[in-house]
């Protein structure tokens, strides 16, 4: 009150202290909006004719925000929720800047602030709405458990309440399961969630904050199952587009193995630091994929447990983008049981025969010496007979030589 009493003493008083410069007095009533950002801070605008004796009264309703006369601050009648948190520019008031700094907005700053300015040339009055919101990037998840599959897009914290709408292949409709919390600084928390088993259609989600005039996108594709054999080599596919992640924008890339409730982390990619973390010895990015947007993930030397969803997350702060894969892991075809007996006897029966043919041929010989040969004429003919027959002679007698060295 001690305050109001001075400003309008002074208000008054002037006029007829300046005389003929009283004509010059005038009172305006300018309005303007300023939007700020929860946690944030703004400055509420207020500019004047520079002259001296300059006296300056910030309020809100009935509250006193701030106040400067006699070229000082004069704070004793000071609302508590502002104390060290707002301040004149000191240094330009004699410029006619009366403006005010404001730090660390809350929902509670928001209102209509009123600027008195009296100089001994005239007086102002000003008006500014001061407007706050709150906007923390929002993130789409992909979830699924033992039956069914969800899109979730989920902001922690929005103010005012956002528009929050969904397309599926391009066809808007607005989802009735959405949930909302309030935190205890006055902002909502929603989950906006989507039943997408059995489907293959591409999902989009939009949330707009319009007071902050700032809009985030989220979209999810499914590609095509792949089906591979074991030990083989696999390309997981993965590439922003280039109209929801610009050259120069900061985005993260991060890659999962989606399970019923709950995924495990494979890969991970930072684009501003390039920074790359890879979990598993049989993953592996290319470097000259990544230097061109794709972010496709190898996996090497396939297993039948590798079967199952991959997800691809792409994210900046205005948009997400979900790529799904499911791989199938096949076991390498196998002979039929009767073809491997098959192929075994014949191995056998080759290896005897190898080993039982010798034996076969020297017998044979033995018979034909038999048949061939005669009797001798005379006694005094010679018994050694020819050398032919003496080979074969030797064929047919045992080896004993070898016989008493295998004994």
């Amino acid at each position: 009150m001690k305050a109001q009493a001075v400003l309008s003493f002074f208000f008054t008083l002037i006029p007829s202290l300046c005389g003929s410069q009283a004509s010059f007095s005038h009172v305006s009533m300018n309005e303007q909006i300023v939007t700020g950002r929860l946690g944030e801070d703004v400055i509420l605008p207020c500019s004047f004719e520079s002259g001296p004796n300059v006296v300056i009264h910030w309020k809100n309703q009935d509250t006193n925000v701030y106040s400067y006369y006699k070229d000082s601050d004069q704070l004793e009648n000071q609302d508590p929720r502002y104390v060290n948190r707002i301040s004149l520019f000191r240094g330009e008031i004699h410029n006619g800047n009366a403006s005010l700094s404001f730090r660390r907005l809350t929902l509670q700053d928001e209102g209509i602030y009123v600027c008195y300015v009296g100089t001994s040339l005239g007086k102002i009055t000003k008006k500014v709405v001061l407007k706050v919101g709150a906007f923390v990037t929002p993130v789409m998840k992909y979830e699924k458990n033992t039956t069914n599959s969800f899109l979730i897009c989920s902001v922690l914290s929005v103010f005012p309440y956002p528009i929050i709408t969904w397309k599926v292949d391009n066809n808007t409709f607005i989802s009735e399961n959405n949930g909302k919390e309030v935190g205890s600084l006055g902002t909502f928390h929603i989950n906006s969630r989507v039943n997408i088993t059995g489907s293959n259609s591409s999902y989009q989600c939009a949330i707009e904050n319009p007071l902050l005039k700032q809009t985030w996108t989220g979209r999810w594709t499914m590609k095509d199952v792949l089906h591979k054999m074991q030990s083989e080599n696999v390309l997981l596919l993965c590439k922003p587009e280039n109209s929801l992640f610009p050259a120069n924008q900061d985005f993260t890339v991060t890659w999962s193995r989606v399970e019923s409730g709950s995924s495990l982390l494979l890969a991970y990619f930072k684009n501003s630091s390039q920074e790359t973390l890879i979990n598993q010895p049989r993953l592996s990015w290319k470097e000259e994929l990544i230097n061109s947007r794709d972010f496709s993930l190898t996996v090497k030397d396939l297993r039948l447990s590798d079967s199952g969803e991959y997800l691809c997350n792409i994210s900046s702060n205005k948009s997400t983008l979900l790529t799904t894969q499911t791989l199938h892991v096949e076991a390498s075809p196998r002979a039929p049981a009767g073809i491997i007996v098959l192929v075994l006897v014949a191995i056998i029966s080759a290896v005897l025969l190898l080993s039982v043919a010798p034996r076969a041929v020297r017998s044979q010989r033995c018979i034909d010496f038999h048949k061939e040969r005669h009797p001798p004429t005379n006694q005094n003919s010679s018994s050694a007979g020819t050398a032919e027959e003496n080979v074969a002679l030797s064929d047919c007698l045992p080896n004993t030589e070898n016989e008493d060295r295998s004994l």
